[in-house]
């Protein structure tokens, strides 16, 4: 064998010790770490972001039957879930007080789900305000913020998930 053969067979053979102590105690660093995460991951709640931005009955009673279904699924497993229904645009009738085609199930929503809240932009309701020269009343079951888009970025950020029924 040449000297660059036996070179290069030594350094092979050098590097494999080298490693070798080292993958049990990565091994069980990495175990060790899985344990620790473990018990408060099972302690955070699960976190679910529905967005309505359209003004049809069919999309915002959907918004409401995943709501639902979401939160019977994590009840029934022991497990915690927040959910907020944000509406801008023309989802925006989802929470008005004078235009909501589901006003009265957001109420049941509220008094039995207390994991479900409901979210209305406040730039939208401005926009509406000055186009239909009135205030726009919201259900007393929304909640206002700046900016509705806003709010499902930041709460994505966050590490909320998404979805738009």
């Amino acid at each position: 064998m040449t000297k660059f053969g036996l070179a290069v067979r030594a350094t092979a053979v050098l590097a494999a010790l080298c490693l070798a102590p080292a993958l049990p105690a990565i091994a069980q660093s990495t175990h060790s770490a899985a344990k620790a995460v473990t018990p408060s991951a099972e302690k955070k709640a699960h976190r679910l972001i529905l967005q309505v931005n359209t003004n049809d009955p069919a999309a915002m009673n959907l918004a409401l039957n995943n709501a639902a279904n979401v939160e019977q699924y994590y009840t029934s497993i022991s497990e915690r879930v927040e959910i907020q229904v944000v509406t801008f645009g023309p989802g925006l009738h989802m929470l008005r007080e004078d235009t909501s085609p589901v006003k009265e199930r957001i109420k049941q929503f509220v008094e039995t789900s207390p994991s479900v809240s409901f979210i209305a932009c406040g730039n939208t309701r401005a926009n509406m305000s000055r186009i239909e020269k009135k205030e726009i009343p919201l259900i007393s079951e929304a909640t206002v913020v700046k900016s509705g888009v806003v709010r499902v970025m930041e709460l994505q950020e966050q590490g909320w998930s998404y979805v738009r029924p």
